[in-house]
């Protein structure tokens, strides 16, 4: 069985932690799976020996705001750009010639990429192959009616399935799509895409300290910075070693300078691939608010607090943030009021919560994609005969 994945990151990395998963999940099931990279490659983040990377022509939000996409040299994309784009990703499709069709977020998200992503599912489809969207659990609330329309249009006409990587226990896609209901015979939830976490019984770093993480860290030096300061007034019971985890994306400047910065009983260091294994052995965890850090903290069982990105009409993040605080999981400081008062204040609530209560969340979302996109094709293709 043959997987084409299409995958496009524009800011964060999360989008490419996920997929990568994923991809790893369909190898381990015996499939065949040829990834078509979209952002621009992400240190530390692993496809696994058995997908074929195509890496496309990379492009990159500008911003926060996501209005101005850049190309592989800092520049805005233009016509010539996406005909090139469009041309790699049919050749790919061509000469893979799929029995599934996966595309990351399209067309809940990722509209500016419609030039190469509606050529190739209406491809495909004529091909003869499954079709589905990648999506996670929670969307970011779109202003205009007509985008849930036009979303709603094309999951009918080009789609087979809607995947998405969440728990309905936790929070169902409607609550963040309104029209699931007319699309509620191509959803299946897939239950969380986690990384499975390795018991790692020798090591010391993260005991007892404060963890502080940005992910990638394209927009979380705003909250590195409000660390630094705290630690530097060290609250009351806080005397434990903090360490602080720039992600990829910190420039080396600013990362020089947050080292330079920080306080007696503090290291700043880049992003770490044991990270998961860090906040089992952690006093507090200090994050925003994504998709695959919060999986990460609710599966080390630790004291949270989340600085949710909302940047423009980002909504995503405050939306999973407030469920979770709502069930007493976590304490919330809204990044709009970020300072040194009122991250302290988030700290001192999270150490007073009770014992993190377990929330019983399905995490086996890659296997479970795997086993959904093997049961459709083999449908398909037995119908075909």
């Amino acid at each position: 069985m043959r997987v084409l994945f299409h995958v496009q990151h524009l800011l964060g990395i999360g989008h490419d932690r996920r997929a990568a998963l994923i991809t790893r999940g369909l190898a381990e099931a015996g499939v065949a799976v040829t990834v078509l990279r979209g952002g621009h490659p992400v240190p530390g983040i692993d496809y696994g020996p058995a997908a074929e990377i195509v890496q496309l022509p990379p492009a990159r939000a500008a911003d926060s705001g996501f209005k101005t996409l850049l190309d592989e040299h800092g520049r805005p994309i233009d016509d010539a750009w996406r005909a090139r784009r469009r041309a790699a990703v049919l050749e790919t499709h061509e000469r893979v010639r799929p029995d599934a069709l996966l595309i990351e977020s399209f067309p809940f998200g990722r509209r500016a990429f419609r030039f190469e992503l509606l050529p190739l599912l209406e491809t495909a489809k004529a091909d003869g192959a499954v079709t589905a969207c990648s999506v996670r659990d929670i969307l970011v609330t779109k202003a205009k009616p007509e985008r849930l329309e036009e979303t709603v249009s094309t999951v009918e006409r080009l789609f087979d399935h809607v995947l998405v990587h969440g728990d309905p226990e936790l929070i169902p896609f409607a609550a963040t799509f309104p029209a699931a209901a007319r699309i509620a015979d191509r959803i299946r939830y897939t239950g969380y895409v986690a990384a499975q976490q390795a018991v790692d019984t020798e090591a010391m770093d993260g005991t007892g300290e404060v963890i502080v993480s940005v992910g990638g860290g394209a927009v979380g030096l705003p909250l590195l910075r409000a660390a630094l300061a705290v630690r530097a007034s060290t609250p009351a019971g806080l005397d434990a070693r903090w360490r602080l985890l720039a992600g990829p994306d910190v420039p080396e400047a600013a990362f020089r300078a947050l080292v330079a910065d920080a306080p007696p009983g503090t290291i700043v260091e880049r992003a770490r691939p044991d990270f998961p294994a860090l906040l089992r052995r952690c006093r507090l965890s200090i994050s925003q608010a994504g998709y695959n850090t919060v999986l990460d903290v609710l599966q080390a069982g630790c004291r949270a607090v989340v600085v949710p990105f909302a940047a423009g009409s980002e909504t995503e993040q405050a939306t999973r943030a407030r469920l979770l605080e709502e069930r007493g999981r976590l304490a919330v400081v809204d990044e709009a009021t970020l300072t040194l008062e009122t991250l302290a204040a988030g700290v001192a609530k999270a150490l007073a919560l009770p014992p993190p209560p377990v929330l019983p969340l399905r995490l086996d979302g890659a296997a479970t994609t795997a086993r959904l996109l093997r049961d459709a094709v083999a449908y398909r293709q037995g119908n075909s005969r």
